[in-house]
């Protein structure tokens, strides 16, 4: 899986085919804004849909483990933010270009002998901000955004 700090305009295309953006419906100047909060556990956010004129804005948090062995806290504190951080750019990804999903089943005399699911996400993301950043117990948590515009992905 390969993403990088930077949201190209190459994530958009797909995305127009699938009905992510709409031109219809002009917006009003007091709804600039569509907000997803996005953590990845609760499945609370709704499909927001990017139209002209309106700025969506995806926001993500990001969580990463310390290593149980390093050589000083802030060792351990940089490891967690980094692995944080690449958290939050697959969650952006995932939300913006989808995810593929394989699976493969096993069965043997009509029982299941083994079954496996494989997923991946691949996308170069650009222009998400870090907001906020906290670690305690070797839990480091990141909340990311990045905000779309339809200006943008349609250049």
């Amino acid at each position: 899986m390969r993403i990088s700090a930077s949201f190209a305009l190459l994530l958009a295309i797909p995305a127009l085919h699938a009905g992510v953006f709409s031109s219809d419906e002009p917006s009003s100047p007091s709804s600039q804004n569509v907000k997803c909060v996005y953590s990845g556990t609760d499945g609370n956010c709704v499909e927001p849909v990017l139209k002209t004129g309106k700025e969506l804005v995806i926001t993500v948090i990001g969580q990463g483990v310390a290593p149980s062995i390093t050589a000083s806290p802030a060792q351990a504190y940089a490891l967690a933010k980094r692995a944080a951080m690449a958290d939050g750019y697959r969650q952006i990804a995932e939300r913006v270009k989808g995810v593929q999903v394989e699976g493969q089943d096993t069965i043997k005399n009509m029982m299941l002998q083994q079954s496996s699911t494989r997923t991946s996400v691949e996308a170069l993301v650009r222009g998400a901000n870090l907001l906020n950043t906290s670690f305690k117990e070797g839990l480091c948590e990141v909340e990311m955004e990045i905000a779309l515009s339809y200006s943008k992905v349609s250049e």
